[in-house]
């Protein structure tokens, strides 16, 4: 027998409030912006623990140093883009009373003619602040953005952040650190490349270099060679030969005990064709371990797609297709130096560098993020 319905009072269940979210308290968020040759992108976070936690984001495809490769300068459009896209950035940070913030730009203002009048422009319309870094503090944050992926096996780390308008290389000696204390001696690497006497194990930094060559600066380069494979081609080699002066480019590396961190669209891209992924999702990307050899293959199945066929696979993305090739160049060239067996893809780079520095320089992190 069905029971009866109740009647009166009872009739209907009682609501059960959930108590709304609270919103963040002002004072402990940080905010870091990443203007770079092809993409502008944001975070918003509060420290946790040794690490943060992300309140709130924006991400765009603005292609700032479009053209700047023919005329050395940024042009009308490009910056209009960007400032629509900035003026978004300036509403979040407003809504979230954020007040600690780092705001930089990177390779294509820092050789644009006009980017002093371009940063002008971006502080009269949305009331921000842009800072061009150089690349040598570039290269940093993207190293200590790296440093919860650094194996305690590592001896030999070679970190490479690819860019839009430039690749920075870092090389560093982790062979004098104690294993347990290697990934915190990368954290420790956010004062500088030499920082000052510590009584704690320190990361040597072998050498570093920033390649004025990024996805979008090399794409550029060879714009005029029609043959995919031919083009490609070219690419790896004339990004090789821009190699030449970084200390360790010539000595053979031995694959125990030495890791390469990539940080950048194309290494989660080929790190998501790898895994197979139609819907790209950083839970499985970020962090993952590669071979060269898997790396290799997945790149030679981008060439055997040929342009139109990447510009439909939905692992590369129509926001990526254009760049994945110089991108693959690039990791091509560096796996042709240094072949190994892991390569530790990041989904992370400058923006989670500049807030890890900004909270370990207030001491808000419970003992750097591990």
């Amino acid at each position: 027998m069905a029971p009866k319905r109740p009647t009166g009072a009872g009739a209907f269940p009682k609501a059960v409030e959930s108590p709304a979210p609270r919103r963040p308290d002002p004072d402990a968020l940080y905010a870091a912006l990443d203007l770079g040759t092809n993409s502008c992108r944001m975070l918003i976070a509060q420290p946790k623990g040794s690490g943060f936690h992300v309140v709130d984001s924006f991400s765009k495809s603005v292609q700032l140093g479009a053209g700047l490769e023919r005329t050395g300068r940024l042009s009308r459009s490009s910056m209009s883009r960007t400032v629509q896209a900035l003026r978004i950035c300036q509403q979040k940070l407003k809504r979230n009373k954020v007040t600690r913030m780092r705001l930089v730009a990177t390779e294509a203002c820092r050789r644009a003619k006009n980017a002093h009048d371009f940063i002008r422009q971006v502080k009269r319309e949305t009331g921000l602040t842009l800072e061009i870094i150089q690349p040598e503090e570039e290269a940093r944050l993207a190293v200590i953005s790296c440093a919860p992926l650094v194996s305690i096996k590592t001896e030999q780390l070679l970190v490479v952040d690819i860019g839009g308008g430039s690749t920075e290389l870092v090389w560093i000696d982790l062979s004098s650190v104690p294993r347990r204390d290697r990934p915190a001696a990368i954290m420790r690497l956010h004062a500088g490349f030499h920082p000052p006497e510590s009584p704690f194990p320190a990361a040597k930094v072998v050498d570093w270099i920033s390649v004025p060559l990024g996805v979008a600066t090399l794409r550029d380069q060879f714009h005029d060679v029609e043959d995919d494979a031919a083009r490609f081609a070219l690419m790896s080699w004339f990004f090789e030969e821009n190699l030449a002066d970084f200390a360790p480019y010539k000595d053979e590396q031995a694959r125990a005990g030495f890791q390469i961190v990539g940080t950048s669209g194309t290494v989660t891209t080929v790190a998501a064709s790898h895994l197979g992924l139609k819907r790209y999702d950083r839970t499985k990307v970020d962090g993952l371990r590669m071979t060269s050899d898997q790396i290799d293959k997945v790149i030679r199945g981008y060439l055997e797609l040929g342009p139109q066929g990447r510009r439909r696979d939905p692992r590369i993305g129509e926001d990526r297709q254009a760049l994945i090739m110089s991108g693959s160049a690039i990791l091509q060239a560096l796996l042709r130096c240094w072949p190994t067996d892991r390569l530790s893809v990041a989904d992370r780079g400058l923006r989670e560098g500049l807030l890890y520095a900004q909270m370990s320089a207030d001491g808000v992190l419970e003992d750097g993020p591990f």
